[in-house]
């Protein structure tokens, strides 16, 4: 066994604290806001309930991936880089500590993750480098802005950082769901031949990158090219959605999870080209879309999907866990009617419950098959 292969995998550490960290911290943030529990700074406002989202619960599920094994020591001062940076955002939100912990963590991430994805054999896959580059700069210009008072930039850079990650769920649930669906096709007897449809998926991650540089440009010719490019890559994308002939997989609720995210991707992109397009709802109720959806349901399952295939060899060794997908879902659709018609204060509470108790059952399902079977786990 080779040297790294002994050493413990960053998902072990990542995944059970993301998903601990998602489910009590973000929606204690809802009630916050809404007047209903006192919280420390950090979470009383919509800028740090954002900013925790995505810089403190999504960039620590991208950490545990993206990772991979990692010297103890290394793992150790990483994970603890991360804890210290949200107690610090969590009590002194704009402060130098809380910057300069925030700017460390998504700095030794950066520089841990990106030169591995750069040097890739397959260009394809060095499109994860950029990507992960950009997630972590926006992190860290985040920490100047807000010490800036600028919440004007901030808001403009919390787009950015939805649209880089929205990229990114977009690129990693695609190489998953493609191979998975058609192994399991052909124990159907059925070949698919529109497989990972590489084109797309280019098509897809260029229009991307053209509403991101069309976000940084100021005036209405600007808002004009993202929402075109978000609705053009909406419908490249769904496209090859619906080449995966998901409806025969539905005996693998693992692979209906993860398209159930890869769908809420597309609809998002459809609410915020809409947002920008023709001011249908507002943009900070369409960007929930990708924020609760997309990001909810494919985190949940990814990680549910890697700890049951690590433990138990066996994606589905659990499946009533990937009801809670459902669970995400429903949280994703009450936080956008909460923005538009309904009760607002009824579909945030809504929306926050139905987030936490998915979260609650997937830290439930990490600890309860925390061990390979037969054996003790890699730790």
């Amino acid at each position: 066994m080779s040297k790294r292969a002994k050493q413990p995998l960053a998902s072990l550490v990542f995944f059970p604290a993301a998903t601990a960290y998602g489910a009590l911290i973000l929606p204690w943030s809802v009630l916050a806001q809404l007047g209903l529990l006192a919280a420390p700074p950090g979470l009383v406002s919509s800028i740090g309930h954002a900013h925790e989202m995505l810089f403190g619960f999504a960039i620590a599920v991208v950490a545990g991936y993206v990772l991979g094994p990692q010297p103890r020591r290394w793992l150790a001062a990483t994970f603890s880089l991360w804890l210290f940076a949200r107690i610090a955002f969590l009590g002194w939100p704009a402060s130098y500590l809380s910057a300069l912990a925030n700017i460390l963590f998504v700095a030794v991430l950066a520089y841990k993750a990106v030169p591995r994805f750069a040097g890739a054999k397959k260009w394809r896959n060095k499109t994860l480098a950029p990507i992960l580059l950009g997630l972590c700069v926006a992190g860290a210009v985040f920490q100047g802005l807000t010490l800036a008072a600028n919440a004007r930039a901030v808001h403009g850079l919390f787009f950015e950082a939805i649209l880089l990650l929205s990229a990114l769920m977009f690129f990693m649930s695609g190489r998953m769901l493609a191979p998975a669906i058609a192994t399991h096709l052909l124990k159907q007897n059925y070949e698919l031949r529109a497989r990972l449809q590489p084109q797309l998926e280019g098509y897809v991650l260029l229009l991307l990158a053209s509403a991101l540089i069309a976000n940084l440009l100021s005036g209405e010719a600007a808002q004009l090219i993202a929402g075109i490019a978000l609705f053009a890559a909406a419908g490249f994308a769904l496209v090859r959605l619906l080449r995966w002939p998901v409806w025969r997989c539905r005996d693998r609720p693992d692979l209906v999870a993860l398209a159930s995210g890869y769908a809420w991707l597309v609809f998002g992109w459809l609410l915020i080209g809409s947002a920008l397009l023709f001011q249908a709802l507002p943009l900070s109720t369409a960007l929930h879309g990708i924020s609760v959806g997309a990001l909810g349901s494919l985190t949940l399952t990814v990680m549910a999907r890697s700890q049951a295939q690590r433990t138990q060899k066996n994606a589905n060794a659990a499946p009533a866990i990937y009801l809670a997908a459902g669970l995400i879902s429903l949280a994703a659709i009450a936080r956008i009617l909460a923005g538009t018609l309904l009760p607002v204060a009824g579909m945030h509470l809504l929306a926050a419950a139905s987030w936490s108790v998915a979260f609650l059952s997937l830290l439930i399902f990490l600890f309860r098959f925390r061990k390979v079977a037969g054996k003790t786990a890699r730790s």
